[in-house]
């Protein structure tokens, strides 16, 4: 019997080998971080707006340290892996990919221009939003994602630094889809 690795474990096993990865290679982030681009008084630095769309999905690859990767990884492990045993793989990667599309596009073009933007948790907090529009048709307890929706938005405007842009964005984007596809049986 072969047993099938989940999505959410894989997730986490890259988003980790790329912070190993960061650790040698001091340029790596600076080419996957989330940042707008475009030309500055000092110079043209490469973003999103001079051409490098890639940095919407590659920004859940970078981390600003151990504790960053650490909090976003348990988040990402006790809700990916609930939102991919209710949805299945394929459309929990929709909801993952498309949260984190969504909470990069709220980051870049509602947010400071200058400023590099690390991070998974766009994409977590989409699956927050899955959750929450799963709600009822799966079975899971809607007051606990409710409580976890209303702890990670009072950390979010409570920690300096976090992008609460791409937070917002990612969990409207992750409820949106979700609401749109259904769970399986």
């Amino acid at each position: 019997m072969r047993v099938q690795r989940s999505l959410t474990t894989t997730l986490i096993s890259i988003i980790c080998l790329f912070y190993i990865w960061a650790q040698f290679d001091h340029t790596l982030v600076d080419h996957l971080a989330l940042f707008y681009g475009g030309v500055y008084s000092n110079g043209v630095f490469p973003g999103v707006s001079t051409g490098q769309w890639y940095r919407l999905f590659t920004v859940a690859l970078t981390h600003a340290n151990l504790l960053h990767l650490g909090s976003n990884m348990l988040a990402l492990f006790t809700f990916g892996n609930l939102v991919e045993r209710i949805f299945g793989r394929n459309k929990y990667l929709a909801i993952f990919l498309g949260s984190l599309l969504v909470a990069s596009l709220a980051s870049v073009y509602l947010g400071p221009h200058n400023i590099f933007k690390v991070g998974a948790s766009g994409a977590i907090f989409g699956l927050l939003g899955a959750l929450l529009a799963a709600g009822g048709r799966s079975g899971i307890n809607s007051q606990a994602v409710v409580s976890n929706v209303v702890l990670n938005v009072v950390i979010t405007f409570s920690i300096p630094g976090i992008d609460w842009r791409a937070h917002i964005g990612g969990f409207v984007g992750g409820f949106a889809i979700a609401y749109l596809v259904k769970p399986r049986r």
